[in-house]
């Protein structure tokens, strides 16, 4: 089973993220141009929260907030979870499943050094299980030859 590190050794390290006394019209900007649906909020080198659409969609669009001037503090989630790049796939799939989040940080030593989402994951767990089809598939030709 494929770990965090290995998955972000293949996927990249970048994290996108704004501070946190930005606005909401800003982490918005940033998400568009960066094509990412979620940005770590960070005070100083602290994660202390993680904005996503799914945030924006609720708490600013259908409560007909204004999102030029509302602080991302006021919208982002501020209960995260993380995980080492010691993990597995599994266990953060598990992680993800139970607690309903969609985006995990990766922390090594108190230092943010990547961000994995459920898409992330499922595009893991996909190549490998193709991987052993293409493994299993071999064997069994090869058996039969």
């Amino acid at each position: 089973m494929q770990t965090v590190s290995q998955l972000l050794d293949v996927k990249g390290r970048q994290v996108w993220s704004v501070p946190v006394d930005s606005t909401v019209f800003e982490a918005l900007r940033l998400m568009a141009a960066k094509d990412v649906g979620a940005l770590v909020v960070l005070e100083g080198e602290e994660v202390v929260g993680i904005m996503s659409e799914r945030d924006y969609a609720r708490r600013i669009a259908l409560e007909g907030r204004a999102s030029r001037y509302t602080p991302v503090t006021d919208i982002m989630s501020r209960d995260v979870l993380s995980v080492g790049p010691e993990h597995t796939v599994n266990e953060c799939m598990a992680l993800m499943t139970t607690r309903k989040v969609r985006h995990l940080p990766v922390m090594e030593y108190g230092r943010l050094v990547g961000l994995i989402s459920i898409g992330d994951l499922v595009r893991s767990i996909i190549a490998e299980q193709e991987f052993v089809i293409e493994q299993m598939t071999a064997y069994i030709a090869g058996n039969l030859a």
